[in-house]
Parts: structure tokens; sequence; C-alpha cells
């Protein structure tokens, strides 16, 4: 193939391009600090002293803690969570603080890179523009247009270089985006850590305020009589026995369970898998409401996948899909010693398929690669059973700690209910959004209001 100008001016073009793309990176580098380095370091330092109170009014908790309860000590108590709590928040403040700082100068840096790059992109399009005006000309009618063969051979030679060059640009290239996108990725890394952080504050300002509530009352008790005191006590152990004997209800079919047998199941769980109480409780309170939603259904054609509605007797086409989970399906029930034609499934919903089995509403497929995970755990050889509300926590709880969910904080719990229930992110659509926030409002909740009244935290 000839060598023409249109070669030439491509080359050029490229280098232009790569030498505005490095000069932007200087610009990316050098860009100013929204915090100085003075100031920086302060924050950085007070951060570290706020820790370390932290850390000793911790201590001083768990001193506390262990001495035998009394009025006095219980208010001792109240007013070390008080303090431990408080210097908790007092530290995410601070560490939100630096977190903005460099999510503003890393925003601020990268929009820069890119209308940079946006700009070069243009300039580019220019030239090839005006290459096009001069495609047909060949290396023959560039040596008559040169005047001399000296300044034909200088021409060749330039050209060579500039092939050289753009190998050497190219690699270059290639290093500086992956650069780029891992400062992206830095970026997301951190407003995550701000958002999940931000949530942190907003779940111990709550523990925070229901502890000072707590400490006047014990306060008040106190300069009436001992007395009170102890009928205090004993109304709070009523509360969290009703907590406790208060019935979970779990879709599926199930029969209810106390919710203080829910809560040890999920405990169990957590052990295990590092998946939050609160959280895993929460998951089974929305599967539960999509069962309830749903109906229950029973599969009626091994082969075509169709089953009935048990409470109204409607008919489906799709209540289980006869390839991916119908075969699992009848492996579960043959192993349990179920009849597969009278056992519950959830019905289909607007699209797709039913088939969810028990409180955690797995499909058959899913279930049969967790069955086994499931039976290790809880110390039994066979197969799991997924309408058995201690399997069913443990599995959701394996899955969702899968799904990310056992790293903790609020995005990665969120994302985790959210793939939970669709197999995308929260950020997919709106509708799978919903499902993560319910989820969440339901895990604060549950936690506030009946976890920490049966804890006595």
């Amino acid at each position: 193939m000839p060598i023409t100008l249109r070669s030439l001016y491509v080359f050029l073009a490229i280098i232009l391009w790569c030498g505005g793309f490095f000069l932007n990176v200087s610009v990316f580098s050098a860009h100013g600090q929204v915090l100085t380095t003075e100031e920086r370091a302060q924050l950085e330092a007070q951060l570290a002293e706020v820790q370390a109170e932290q850390a000793q009014a911790q201590h001083d908790l768990s001193i506390a803690q262990t001495k035998s309860s009394s009025l006095q000590n219980d208010i001792n108590v109240l007013t070390a969570k008080i303090r431990s709590e408080q210097l908790d928040i007092q530290a995410k403040n601070l560490l939100i603080k630096t977190l903005g700082d460099n999510i503003t100068t890393k925003q601020g840096e990268i929009n820069t890179l890119d209308a940079a790059i946006a700009r070069d992109k243009e300039d580019i399009g220019a030239l090839f523009r005006e290459v096009q005006q001069t495609d047909n000309i060949t290396i023959p009618e560039v040596l008559l247009s040169s005047g001399s063969l000296s300044a034909f051979w200088d021409d060749i030679i330039k050209i060579e270089t500039v092939q050289q060059s753009l190998g050497v640009l190219s690699l270059q290239l290639a290093v500086h985006e992956a650069s780029s996108t891992a400062e992206k990725n830095t970026l997301v890394v951190k407003q995550t850590a701000a958002i999940d952080t931000r949530y942190a504050i907003q779940q111990e300002q709550k523990t925070v305020q229901a502890n000072q509530a707590q400490q006047k009352q014990l306060l008040a008790i106190s300069k009436n009589n001992e007395h009170s005191y102890t009928a205090l006590v004993e109304q709070k152990k009523k509360q969290a026995d009703a907590i406790k004997a208060r019935l979970f209800a779990l879709a599926g079919g199930s029969n209810p369970i106390p919710f203080g047998q829910a809560y040890s199941y999920a405990r169990s769980a957590q052990k295990g898998t590092g998946v939050d109480p609160a959280f895993l409780l929460a998951i089974m309170t929305q599967e539960s409401n999509l069962g309830t939603n749903q109906g229950t259904c029973y599969l009626t054609d091994t082969k075509t996948g169709a089953g009935v509605s048990v409470k109204s007797g409607r008919a489906f086409d799709n209540v289980m899909s006869p390839t991916r989970d119908v075969p699992p399906f009848l492996t579960i029930a043959a192993a349990l010693d179920v009849d597969p034609l009278h056992t519950v499934v959830s019905c289909p919903q607007s699209v797709g398929w039913g088939g969810a089995m028990g409180p955690a509403q797995f499909i058959a497929s899913t279930w049969m690669l967790l069955k086994d995970r499931v039976a290790s755990a809880l110390g039994f050889s066979g197969m799991a059973n997924p309408w058995d509300p201690r399997d069913a926590f443990m599995a959701s709880a394996m899955y969702l700690s899968d799904l990310g969910a056992s790293s903790g904080g609020y995005t990665a719990s969120r994302n985790a209910a959210c793939r939970y229930y669709s197999g995308n992110v929260c950020s997919k659509s709106s509708l799978i959004a919903s499902y993560g926030d319910s989820v969440m409002s339901l895990a604060s909740t549950i936690q506030t209001t009946e976890i920490d009244k049966i804890t006595g935290i």
C-alpha cells in the first residue's frame, strides 16, 4: 500500500491527540487541593485524637458492663454508651470532611481532564476532514513536490520517525488511560465511603437518642427509690419477652415463628457469614410480604411448568421453569420425601416464572447451589430444607454474603438486597432501587424497635 499524505496527517493527528492527553495529565496532577497540607494534617490529628478518646470510652463501657446490675451501674453504663457513641459520631464527621475534600478535588481533576480530551477530539476531527482532501497524493507526488532527492529522503525519514513514535505514544496512552480509570474508580470508592459513613451516623444518632431517653428515665427514678427501678426493669423484661414472642411471618406457606427464634437463626447465620441480623430479618420480612402478595401455588405439570393457585384456583402457565427449575425441584422433593405436586411454591408475578420456595423464596436451581454449604454450616448431612426456617435463614445469609452484604456498609448491603431481588444493582431501575430502599428502612426499624429492646442496647 503506498504511503500517502493522508497517512502522514493521521500520524500527526494521533501525536497531537496523545500530546494533548499528556499535557492534560499534568493538569490533572497539579490541580489545587481544597485543603492545604497544614489543614489536612490538623484534621487528621484531630481525627486520631477523637478515635483514641472513643477507644478509651469503649473500654470504660466494657468495664461498666461487667459489674452487677443496679440502678447506679445502669446509669453509668448508659453514660458510657452515650459518650462512646457521641465520640464515634464525632470521628465519623471528621472522616467525612477528609472524604469530602478528596471527592471535591478528585471530581474537579477528572472534569478538567474530560473537558481537555473532548477538545482534543474535536481538533482531531478537524484534522481528519482536512486529510480527506489530500487522500490520493502518493509518494511520487511527494517526490515531485519536494524539489530534490535530499528533501524527499528527509520526508521519508520523518515518516519513519513518526511511525516509531506512534508505537511509544500508543503504549504511554494505554498507561495513562489505565491511570485515569483507576482515578475514577478511586472516586467511586470515596463517594461510597461517604454515603456509608453518613448512614452510620444517622443510625448512631438514633441509638444516642434512645439511650439518652433511658438515662433520663433512670435519673428520675434515682431521685425516688430503688423500688421504682425494680418495677422499670420488670417492665422492660416484659416488653422484651413480648417482642420475642411476637410471631414473625414467613413466605412460602410456612407457619410463622416467634421473633425471638427468628433472631436466633439470624444471629447464628451471622457467625458464619458476617451478614447483619437486622438486615437478614429485613430481607425475610420483605420476602414474606412478596410471598403474601404472590399467593401460593402448586406445580401441576412437570413437563410444562404449569400450575394452579392454592387460594383462588387460578391456573398459571408459568409456575415453574420446566428446564431450569422443575428437575432440581423434583430432586429436592424426593430427598425430603414430600409430594412435589402438593408442595407450595410462589405463584408467578407479572413477568417471568414463579416457583420460589420457603421463607427465603429461593428457586430450586439456586437452592441446589447452596444446599451443601447450608448442611455443612448447620452440622448435618443430606438435603437442606428450603421450607425449614433455620435452613432458609442460613441459605439467605450465605447468598447475601456472596452478593457483598458481609462487607458491611449501607451501599454494599443495599446493592446486595437489590441483587437478591433482581440479580442487578440498585441503579439498574427505580423498581429495583425501591426494593433495596425498603429493605434498608426495614433493617433500621427492626434494629431500633425490636433487636435493641430485646438485647438491652
